[in-house]
């Protein structure tokens, strides 16, 4: 090579602008594909390729020429310079050009004198560091930001996206026009998609692009046509038509398709027209917006005549106007006080059954209302708050209907008094209202009504780190005004409770060096003894407005109270021992092993249940019930919390009964989990007819049959583009497959699919078996990476059913 010449000079426009910069749509034309190596292609590595997705990478090679003091300066290097007599300068053989971050290479460049205007010829390669473009020839106007190159290929390096036009030009400062081009995300090489179009502009300074006479070509095999679309280039909000979905399922086929209206730069919304074979023509839209202290979202669906369903509910809405509506609004008073506003409503119960939820499952049980507003003080904490609910079962029993509280006011409040005691004050005072004919529910039911409710407590605690121990006592006092309508009742309108609620709580924490493995481990011994008494009180007069009595459990034998809520207060004297032993590693403090034991001693029945009567006992012909209220001691209960190595953990809790040497309560998991994403999840769970006390025979959740039941479900990632998936829960009990499932999903550097494969028991209720019906349907998703997809997004179903699971983002 001859002596390079070099030399710098000022001009007064940019170069290229940031030509294509932050794209994430692009496109290619109809030369010869160049090289991986001259896209500024790199392969990975081998330790690297295991784990990406993509074959390489696109990396720009370092600048040639070093960058000048002075940003508006052009630098020019080439082997031969030469200047005629008009001022024009021509520059040859290995020709850069570099001003700011952008750079220029080619093998003939001509300059005017005037030095408005850049002429390129051979090889060209313009780099700003996001992005190349590569051409024959190139017309760069210096003062005016426009540049046309013909015949081009580029490459925009962060959207791993390379694309061909016949012609690139930019129309001036942040504008640019492809003519015949095409665009693929696809490694060098590869064309299992591209989008063509006749004529693309790009408009970087609002952040979105169009399209006209688009086509998707898949393996070079035209798939789709669109005379016109628009699509962003950046992350900024742009109105338009989003992702598609797409289901076929035995309900038929159901397709939505998304709209997207960015009103303003704190307010958008989506409107989703959604067609189902079997139902019809269902049209939603979400509002949102965003101001200074507050925020909030208005949802809304509505389906005109419903076409019947299928499955199990088929024909159970035929021709009825289906709906739902949900508004959200929170925002804050002061730095110490929030409020939130919130209103849902739907036309019944099964609304979201058949059209909510994600990939053909809904976890949806209820609809508030809700006006809350709070207060966190140093020591005060204040609620107020009118809530409500719609409950979503079909049909909707009368005594199933929620209690509103209108309104529900609590204070709370704790003092240290010095010397390890303390005081503590909690209020409410709720007015309990539901519409509901009182002579079509239980007489406790029928009320409503009032309740103040006032829990003061006093209390001392001695703690050291060998040990605790902390006595206490609290009121509880409940006062109320009630109204029974037209039911008639002997029950006082105005009944009050008062009860003294004691407990002891006291523990003991030994500890000792302990070595295993050649590993260094501290293993602690943790005995503890509780103590309560609550007296037997009558409140056979008081309503049920939100309690249910607890199932037993660990946690339940530190625990004075019997029931949830504040209606009832189950009698107990008792005395809790229980004893925990613990491995922690020694470096960091992990929990490596937890186990521990436990037991109640009762020395009185417990004749206070939900009917709240202090006199009687369950009948002796209620066999179970009787044996529970006079039984002497609690089932013991064991539970084992086991992480075995840093891929394998366990749990274990079992409720034993040692009087009739029966188990109450059975629950096992073991977990895998793998650095490389790999999931594994096994449960058992048993558990004894009426085993929770506070659900009765109507409710939806009994159960009048031992409960067994296995679940197996697993994630596996065959390698970075395979994840296997599947779940199995079973029946035991009834001998039946609650759910099956099977899926894979590939991820490749430019496309990506999801298909599973899902067959499931819809449950209407749980206290009956007779009126399940399964369903089961085939959900397919195909994404194009840089594009979008088409077909229902799974991933959060399946996050919910297989614990410990993350897909790979499609």
């Amino acid at each position: 090579m001859g002596k390079r010449f070099s030399r710098a000079v000022p001009v007064a426009q940019t170069l290229m602008g940031s030509l294509l910069a932050s794209a994430s749509f692009s496109v290619v034309a109809q030369s010869e594909p160049l090289s991986a190596e001259a896209l500024d292609w790199q392969p990975w590595g081998r330790e690297e390729a295991a784990t990406q997705l993509c074959r390489g990478r696109y990396v720009m090679p370092g600048y040639r020429l070093a960058e000048q003091d002075n940003p508006e300066t052009l630098a020019a290097e080439a082997t031969e310079a030469d200047y005629d007599i008009d001022g024009q300068t021509i520059l040859r053989g290995d020709v850069v050009l570099r001003r700011a971050d952008q750079e220029v290479e080619a093998e003939r460049v001509s300059m005017p004198a005037d030095r408005e205007r850049v002429n390129a010829e051979g090889n060209i390669a313009l780099r700003d560091g996001t992005s190349l473009v590569r051409g024959h020839t190139a017309e760069i106007m210096l003062n005016e930001d426009r540049t046309q190159l013909d015949d081009s290929q580029f490459v925009l390096y962060d959207q791993h996206l390379r694309g061909q036009a016949v012609q690139l030009e930019q129309l001036e400062e942040d504008q640019y026009r492809l003519v015949d081009a095409r665009f693929t995300t696809c490694d060098p090489g590869e064309n299992t998609w591209h989008l063509v179009s006749s004529d693309i502009r790009l408009d970087q300074a609002k952040g979105f692009g169009t399209a006209r006479n688009a086509r998707l070509e898949i393996k070079d095999v035209p798939v789709m046509y669109v005379p016109w679309v628009r699509f962003p280039i950046d992350d900024r909000r742009h109105t338009g038509l989003l992702t598609p979905a797409i289901s076929v399922s035995g309900d038929g086929i159901d397709y939505t398709q998304p709209f997207y209206w960015n009103i303003a730069p704190n307010r958008d919304a989506t409107i989703t027209p959604r067609w189902m074979s079997d139902h019809g023509l269902l049209l939603n839209g979400e509002f949102r917006y965003l101001l200074e202290e507050s925020a909030g979202t208005l949802e809304a669906g509505y389906l005109n005549s419903d076409n019947g369903g299928s499955g199990g509910a088929e024909n159970r809405f035929k021709g009825d106007d289906r709906w739902y509506l949900e508004a959200q609004h929170a925002g804050r008073v002061n730095p110490r006080s929030d409020y939130r506003l919130r209103y849902g409503a739907a036309s019944d119960g099964r609304y979201f059954d058949d059209f909510g939820g994600e990939f053909g499952s809904s976890d949806r049980a209820s609809m508030e209302r809700l006006a809350q507003v709070d207060y966190r003080g140093e020591r005060w904490q204040l609620d107020a708050r009118a809530q409500g609910f719609q409950r979503l079962d079909d049909p909707l029993n009368e005594r199933d209907k929620p209690f509103y509280r209108l309104p529900s006011l609590t204070a709370n409040a704790r003092w240290q008094l010095g010397s390890g005691f303390y005081s503590q004050w909690r209020s409410n005072a709720t007015y309990f209202w539901r519409d509901v004919n009182e002579q079509q529910v239980i007489e406790r039911e029928s009320a409503i009504g009032s309740r103040l409710h006032l829990t003061p407590a006093v209390g001392w605690r001695f703690d050291r780190p060998w040990g605790y121990v902390e006595p206490r006592t609290e009121l509880w006092h409940t006062n109320y005004q009630l109204d029974y309508g037209n039911r008639m009742t002997e029950n006082s309108e105005s009944p009050s409770r008062s009860i003294l609620v004691t407990s002891v709580d006291s523990g003991l924490v030994f500890e000792r060096e302990l070595a295993l493995g050649g590993r260094d481990y501290r293993q602690t011994l943790e005995p503890r003894l509780n103590y309560a008494y609550v007296p037997r009180t009558d409140q056979s007069e008081l309503p049920d407005f939100d309690s249910s009595e607890r199932p037993f459990s660990w946690n339940q034998l530190w625990s004075a109270q019997r029931f949830s809520g504040a209606d009832r207060v189950g009698d107990l004297n008792r005395l809790s021992l229980g004893v925990e032993s613990r491995v922690l590693e020694d470096e960091t403090g992990r929990n490596r092993l937890s186990v521990g034991v436990g037991q109640s001693i009762y020395f009185d029945e417990r004749r206070i249940d939900i009917e709240g009567n202090a006199d009687t006992l369950p009948p002796r012909t209620d066999d179970e019930r009787y044996y529970q209220a006079t039984r002497d001691r609690s089932p013991l209960v064991t539970r084992v919390d086991w992480q075995i190595n840093d891929r394998w953990s366990t749990g274990y809790e079992w409720l034993y009964d040692d009087n009739r040497e029966r188990t109450e309560s059975s629950t096992v998991d073991l977990r895998y989990r793998h650095p490389q994403g790999h999931v594994v999840n096994l449960g058992y769970r048993w558990e004894i007819e009426d085993f929770d006390p506070g659900v009765e025979p109507s409710d939806d959740n009994f159960r009048n049959y031992n409960r067994e039941e296995w679940d197996l479900s697993f994630a596996w990632k065959a390698s970075p583009q395979i994840d296997l998936i599947g779940r199995y829960l079973h029946d035991q009990t009834n001998d039946r497959s609650l759910e099956q499932l099977a899926g894979v999903q590939w991820n490749d550097c430019c496309y990506g699919l999801q298909l599973v494969w899902r067959e499931w028991i819809d449950d209407s209720d749980t206290a009956r078996i007779d009126d399940d019906f399964n369903d089961r349907g085939i959900f397919l998703r195909f994404v194009f990476r840089g594009l979008g997809g088409v077909g229902q997004n799974a991933d959060g179903f399946f996050e919910q059913a297989i614990p410990g699971y993350r897909p790979t983002p499609l």
